[in-house]
């Protein structure tokens, strides 16, 4: 259940918003739970979930004041829940944009990882798809939005890269030749036989042929991790997060890193390393034998 008539009700009827607030409220926590549909219910999510989507919309550029608006537009949406006795505890009552700016979700293991790009191993259509697209999300880092909006163009086979294009910039991400296997066999066996237009340039689509969705591909995701019995919460930026944090502990520089996530801010990507350097501390403090 999405509650909207319900909250829609609640404020025009009970906050007596103006037409500009209710309409900015309205959008906004749509547009939240739409984010959120494929995996998770509105009553279900907990703190973390608001930081992460508030994060999503940082990393896309939105400004500090649509942050902020966003913020308090879920804060009344989850005050009517808990008003109305949907929920018992409100996740954003304590929360503030400033909390949210620098979290970054809970990364795979590399274990974990393995593990979940090993569970699409059948010879079926779907099968080879869900492989390639997994694949390729922890190959190069790139976000969903980005990933279902590829072109059978942007995938150089000869030379094993990813070139992505938008309006703004572009990059060049290499794929890692396991990937990069799995992805041409898709390109040249898989995909042909279930997309019958010759001028349809999506790399992926959804079994009908068609333009696959956000929320398909997490619903997906989702079903590999629980069929893996991966306990971890699995959010829109898991591989995002994942590739960047091995990427680190494995030694990479932190400026190629910030390149290959299309960061135009470094202080985005830092992130990602203090992250890691905590979790090196924390290893460090117990396990060292003097530092205990």
């Amino acid at each position: 259940m999405t509650y909207i008539a319900d909250f829609s009700s609640y404020l025009l009827n009970v906050k007596k918003c103006s037409n500009n607030t209710y309409q900015s409220y309205l959008r906004d926590v749509n547009a939240f739970i739409s984010h959120f549909s494929a995996y998770k219910k509105p009553e279900d999510m907990i703190e973390r979930d608001i930081i992460d989507y508030i994060s999503f919309l940082k990393e896309k550029k939105f400004s500090a004041s649509t942050l902020s608006r966003v913020l308090a537009s879920i804060r009344c949406f989850y005050g009517f829940l808990q008003k109305n006795h949907h929920i018992d505890k409100n996740p954003v009552e304590k929360l503030k944009l400033n909390n949210c700016e620098k979290h970054v979700p809970e990364a795979l293991s590399q274990k974990e990882i393995m593990l979940l790009l090993a569970q699409p191993n059948g010879d079926d259509f779907k099968s080879q798809r869900d492989k390639a697209m997994l694949e390729l999300m922890y190959a190069t880092g790139i976000k969903v939005s980005e990933l279902i909006e590829l072109t059978i163009s942007d995938i150089n086979l000869s030379v094993g890269i990813l070139h992505l294009r938008n309006n703004k910039s572009e990059r060049i991400i290499p794929i890692y030749p396991n990937a990069l296997k799995t992805l041409e066999h898709y390109i040249t066996k898989v995909r042909p036989v279930v997309i019958y237009n010759s001028n349809e340039e999506k790399l992926f689509t959804n079994m009908s042929g068609q333009s696959l969705s956000r929320q398909g591909f997490w619903k997906i995701v989702k079903a590999y991790a629980k069929q893996a019995d991966i306990k971890k919460e699995i959010t829109s930026l898991t591989f995002r997060h994942s590739f960047a944090t091995h990427l680190l502990e494995n030694g990479a520089d932190l400026k190629d890193v910030q390149h290959l996530l299309g960061h135009s801010d470094i202080s985005t990507t830092n992130v990602y390393a203090q992250l890691v350097k905590n979790k090196y501390a924390i290893s460090y403090k117990k396990f060292h034998p003097l530092a205990k």
